[in-house]
């Protein structure tokens, strides 16, 4: 499995809020190639056989029930052992959703799951995880539909809701060589999820500013500690994922989009977006509407 490539959320789910997948991988089929995710999170779970999951320098040994988080940053692989190899689904989604979720929902408030080393989280086992198979199901189901972002926040919620999660953080705060994260501020989290709305996006960084009530200074550098980014580039972010939306589901022209999403004109909304996305906004909404036909 020598190949390390560095997979984009919108190669695979262009348009939607997230890519599902019934996966099946023989003892002999040689696996999966070793890669890693440049923007955006999965969560798979072993339907049947067992798996061997190569990550960083060692291997996961993965049974029916298996739930496990794969962040952005982790390289793996997936091979399937003897007898009859492995049946998995995974759902991936984008990396900035994710974190606002588990942020609002206050899933992760040291942010132990970014920063913990290799392995990625084994989140769920044995019983927790057979019963998380019935939400990987119905969120299998509906991205053969129109998946929507109500669709992936559902099956966030009932995976969170059987605790894993919550029990491996307990035990990795309070373990040999866990690594302190500091809480995110609850002023934090509350700006970020306030500038999903239009009219905060319009404003851009400026208005980050006002509902951080802090200085830039200190806003900047908390940006920094608690999400490996900066204002400016969170703020380009959120309007880039408001774009993608408003392209995918609307007849909007692309001006007005760029208009409603912040942008200062056409031209400049073009140039983030295509080297964000390595497609034109009329080339991506191309490609969108090509994914919705059965």
């Amino acid at each position: 499995m020598p190949s390390r490539q560095s997979l984009r959320f919108e190669s695979h789910a262009v348009g939607r809020a997230y890519h599902a997948a019934l996966v099946r991988l023989g003892p002999r089929s040689g696996g999966s190639d070793r890669h890693g995710h440049a923007d955006f999170y999965e969560l798979m779970t072993v339907v049947a056989g067992y798996a061997d999951h190569h990550v960083g320098s060692g291997v996961q040994a993965l049974e029916p029930g298996d739930v496990v988080l794969v962040r952005p940053r982790d390289q793996h692989a997936i091979a399937g052992r003897s007898p009859a190899g492995v049946t998995f689904v995974n759902v991936a989604f984008p990396a900035p959703a994710w974190r606002s979720f588990v942020d609002l929902a206050g899933a992760d408030p040291d942010g132990t799951w970014e920063q913990r080393p290799e392995p990625p989280l084994l989140a769920l086992r044995g019983e927790r995880g057979e019963a998380g198979r019935a939400a990987f199901d119905r969120a299998l189901a509906a991205f053969h539909r129109t998946p929507t972002m109500l669709d992936l926040i559902r099956f966030w919620s009932e995976i969170l809701a059987l605790g894993g999660f919550d029990g491996h953080l307990e035990a990795e705060r309070g373990g040999a060589g866990a690594l302190a994260g500091e809480p995110r501020p609850a002023w934090l989290v509350r700006a970020c999820a306030e500038m999903r709305t239009e009219d905060n996006l319009r404003a851009g960084v400026p208005r980050l500013r006002e509902l951080a009530t802090v200085s830039g200074a200190h806003l900047a550098r908390s940006m920094r500690t608690h999400y490996a980014t900066s204002p400016t580039r969170f703020v380009t972010e959120l309007r880039l994922e408001r774009a993608r939306v408003l392209l995918a589901t609307t007849d909007l022209t692309v001006t007005a989009i760029a208009h409603r999403t912040g942008f200062a004109s056409q031209s400049y909304f073009t140039r983030c977006f295509h080297r964000a996305h390595e497609l034109s906004p009329r080339a991506y909404r191309r490609r969108a509407r090509r994914a919705f036909v059965p």
